[in-house]
């Protein structure tokens, strides 16, 4: 299956423009979004940009019924009323309400979830290390993928608001060994990168963030990730871009394989 990852969106509602484009193309068979909608620099007073980014979200929730979304620590900080970097107190009863209507418009059994699975992939906000999971999965468990991700979805804030969490991690800073190395691929936004890249079984693509004064960090691409074959593909969509030049890259280009390295 192809599927799009929408990463970190961090107060940019043009991206659901742009990620729209990709689906009506039908080019990909689905999406994934790894959230954090919520804050940017300088914009804490700014709710009328807070209101517009949440409107897109949930009209490309409605539209795309099975796209799949995980929490990202900028969304659960004002669910669980955690103060970090870049929360807005003026913003908290937007963002918290504006979440409850995305909830909302979801179809039953479809939740927001720490992390979703698709075929050999799991897509979360910040990466699954093996340390973590041996210390909430029975080692009984720990061969079962959709077990593991089954207890994963169940903790409790006390589990999920810490360094080590699927929430929290940055494995492109750390050497520590990731959870299904030897079987399965993760896909991981809350780290800022240049570039889509892949170490081990992980691909970074939060490539649309941005410096403190609003330079892009990163190419703005999606990546476009083969659940079943696992090869992925970066797209980079312009203001005005022709889709069917999508449609090309996708045909045309030779899909990266995920070997190791």
């Amino acid at each position: 299956m192809k599927v799009l990852v929408i990463p970190d969106i961090h107060l940019k509602p043009w991206m659901f423009r742009q990620a729209e484009e990709i689906m009506e193309k039908g080019t990909v068979e689905r999406a994934v979004c790894l959230m954090d909608i919520s804050d940017d620099w300088n914009q804490e007073y700014n709710l009328e940009l807070y209101n517009k980014t949440f409107d897109a979200a949930i009209a490309f929730a409605k539209k795309y019924q099975d796209t799949l979304w995980v929490y990202g620590n900028h969304d659960l900080c004002y669910l669980w009323d955690e103060r970090e970097s870049g929360y807005s107190p003026a913003a908290a009863y937007t963002v918290v309400k504006k979440l409850e209507e995305l909830k909302s418009a979801l179809p039953e059994g479809n939740e927001i979830r720490y992390v979703q699975k698709i075929d050999n992939v799991l897509f979360c906000h910040g990466g699954i290390t093996d340390y973590f999971v041996k210390k909430v999965v029975p080692a009984s468990k720990y061969d079962d993928v959709d077990e593991v991700v089954r207890i994963i979805n169940g903790l409790p804030r006390e589990y999920m608001w810490s360094d080590v969490s699927p929430i929290w991690y940055r494995p492109q800073y750390t050497s520590g060994k990731m959870y299904g190395e030897d079987k399965i691929l993760q896909v991981v936004g809350h780290t800022p990168v240049e570039e889509i890249y892949r170490e081990g079984n992980v691909i970074s693509c939060d490539v649309f963030s941005t410096y403190r004064d609003g330079r892009a960090i990163g190419t703005e691409e999606f990546v476009v990730v083969e659940t079943e074959m696992v090869e992925y593909e970066g797209i980079k969509v312009r203001e005005n871009f022709d889709i069917t030049e999508i449609q090309k890259i996708l045909s045309d280009h030779k899909h990266r394989r995920c070997g190791s390295g």
